[in-house]
């Protein structure tokens, strides 16, 4: 079987590229592309080539080296959630906003035309802007549908699936028109008086259906919605007009878009107290009695009164965090604050000698699956921002066996 060409954008230390090595050895990265901006050391970037060679990365802002990159299968990346939206330029074109990186994705799409785009983003991508809900992921699906393409999208909980981190994550399917993919989603008929064909794909036949498991289930008090971004003119009539209720599931065939909130079949997941290290810690990983104070107050229950630049006088409560994190659970949600005094920090019990800690940054790479001291490479502030930004990487070689057993069909 031929080598699936992969392009990984916004690399960060390689967890997409792990993820599906790891998955098949016909996954071969053609070009990768990681650059921090505004930083004068980029660690990220350092850390990708210390692995994968020195040349296996462009270090440059990706908006700058468009025209390098080359033809490909596999389009994958995990960007940031921003605002999308468009606006009609002088000359009558359309412009998205600068420094939006969606935009560098859909040039490459336009230009490349991948057979397959895997992306990733923060769930709350389906329900921005706040006064606009839906907006930006509709952009997102038009832009898609206009080269063609069908979509799936699915919200994963790695935990749900038996992985040691509570975080949930955006995932994109993308299919452009010649694949196998795209033409069974097409030959679905239309939605209306044949749901159970939709409903059956996404619970059963599709992508994500293949990969993580879902119950045969509708929850009542999440209706259903279907939708579409096809009567709209162009991108600026999206931006200023489209809103929709998204849920943690859905596809996209012709522009139009049916979503559903699903269940998963879930597993029991990897816990802290399984990937904890067992040796000596160094002991400025420990929380000291001077310091200690500081922790409770901040994981504690709180009620603040505060006043807004307006004037308004207002109550800020928060609930409280469990401290020390319990070990027979799996990670909350790694932050790029890690390792900090945070409020969402994590604490936890030391297996040696019971004493309460930080964790350590070989803990933090376990969290998202890493190999032990896989950013070794840099500061250990830089290590802990490294993997709060990281995803879980064991749900990428999930993705990448089932794309690698649909690919040549």
């Amino acid at each position: 079987m031929k080598d699936i060409r992969v392009v990984e954008l916004f690399a960060g230390v390689g967890g997409l590229r792990l993820g599906f090595e790891a998955a098949s050895d016909r996954y071969k990265t053609v070009w990768a592309n990681q650059w921090e901006p505004g930083k004068a050391v980029q660690y990220a970037a350092d850390c990708y080539k210390s692995h994968f060679g020195e040349n296996s990365l462009v270090n440059e802002d990706i908006n700058t080296v468009l025209d390098q990159v080359p033809e490909h299968d596999l389009l994958t990346g995990g960007f940031p959630c921003q605002d999308y939206s468009v606006a009609h330029t002088g000359a009558k074109g359309i412009e998205g906003k600068k420094g939006v990186l969606w935009w560098s994705i859909n040039d490459i799409i336009k230009l490349r035309k991948p057979k397959y785009v895997i992306l990733e983003n923060v769930d709350r991508l389906l329900k921005s802007p706040a006064k606009q809900r839906g907006r930006d992921f509709g952009i997102i699906l038009r832009c898609l549908a206009d080269e063609g393409y069908t979509v799936e999208w699915r919200v994963v909980n790695a935990a749900d699936y038996g992985y040691q981190q509570r975080r949930r994550r955006t995932f994109i399917f993308a299919a452009s028109p010649d694949t196998k993919t795209a033409k069974q989603m097409k030959k679905l008929p239309e939605f209306e008086g044949n749901e159970d064909k939709w409903i059956n794909w996404l619970m059963k036949d599709g992508f994500f259906a293949q990969t993580f498991a879902v119950k045969d289930e509708h929850i009542k008090d999440k209706k259903p919605t279907y939708t579409t971004v096809e009567p709209y003119k162009d991108l600026v009539e999206v931006t200023d007009h489209f809103k929709a209720a998204f849920w943690n599931a859905g596809m996209m065939i012709n522009g139009k878009i049916y979503s559903e909130e699903l269940v998963p079949v879930e597993k029991e997941p990897i816990t802290i107290g399984q990937l904890m290290e067992t040796g000596k810690i160094d002991e400025h990983y420990f929380i000291s009695g001077e310091q200690m104070p500081k922790w409770v107050y901040m994981k504690g229950a709180k009620k603040i009164n505060r006043k807004s630049a307006e004037g308004f006088e207002y109550t800020f409560s928060e609930g409280p965090i469990a401290f020390p994190d319990p070990t027979d659970k799996p990670f909350r949600t790694m932050l790029t604050s890690e390792g900090s005094l945070n409020r969402s920090t994590h604490v936890i019990a030391d297996k040696k000698t019971g004493m309460i800690r930080k964790l350590t940054p070989v803990e933090c790479e376990r969290a998202d699956g890493f190999p032990d001291g896989w950013t070794a490479t840099m500061p250990e502030r830089w290590r802990y921002f490294t993997m709060g930004n990281a995803l879980v990487v064991p749900l990428i070689s999930d993705m990448g066996r089932t794309l690698n057993g649909i690919f040549d069909k």
